[in-house]
């Protein structure tokens, strides 16, 4: 079983040598969330082997540092770099577990784009919206970051106009404020999360 988790990990790595997603933000989203809906699809792949591409596909297309110091909001600036170092590590666990539970329920919608806003230089907005087979459609808008123009970025979900990023940045201060902005108090509960079977 390790042998076969080792090779699928080898082959995700030179996949994704080899493919790159595209550098337009539209383009970019839908490559990216057509791919892991026919991968997490694949009934020959077991559930470790699709969590492991999730992992990947994340740490290779979501801005997970930047999103984590989003969500500490104003206490990272009187925090040390020991501290922050320490909340970042955790944070990009607890950020790939929580993706993968959620992604999951899933691998048999339909995906579609449905438009684009480009804000900035550095900004595109993709809207899109996810039919799954059991439910309503989902309209899911993306922040994609683009400040190098080659490789966008992934910098927050927006799903029936709430933001994940703030959501969680409320989420975080209100554990913060309850105690007495305790950095560790917060780490502490973020690895409970992680370390939960």
């Amino acid at each position: 079983m390790k042998k076969a988790i080792l090779i699928l990990i080898s082959f995700s790595f030179l996949y994704s040598s080899l493919w790159a997603y595209s550098s337009n933000p539209r383009d970019f989203i839908s490559e990216l969330v057509n791919d892991s809906i026919k991968t997490l699809s694949d009934k020959d792949l077991n559930k470790e082997e699709k969590s492991l591409y999730i992992e990947k596909i994340a740490l290779d297309n979501v801005d997970i540092n930047a999103l984590g110091l989003y969500t500490l909001g104003d206490i990272r600036k009187t925090l040390n770099e020991q501290d922050v170092a320490k909340f970042q590590n955790v944070f990009r666990s607890y950020f790939l577990k929580s993706l993968t539970s959620r992604l999951s329920d899933y691998s048999s919608s339909r995906f579609e784009i449905i438009g684009d806003d480009k804000k900035s230089s550095n900004y595109t907005i993709v809207n899109s919206k996810v039919l799954p087979d059991n439910g309503p459609e989902i309209k899911i808008d993306w922040r994609v970051y683009t400040k190098n123009p080659e490789k966008p970025l992934i910098r927050d979900l927006i799903v029936e106009g709430l933001s994940l990023a703030r959501t969680q940045k409320e989420e975080f201060a209100s554990i913060l404020n309850s105690n007495d902005n305790d950095i560790g108090i917060l780490i502490s509960k973020l690895e409970d999360f992680v370390n939960k079977n």
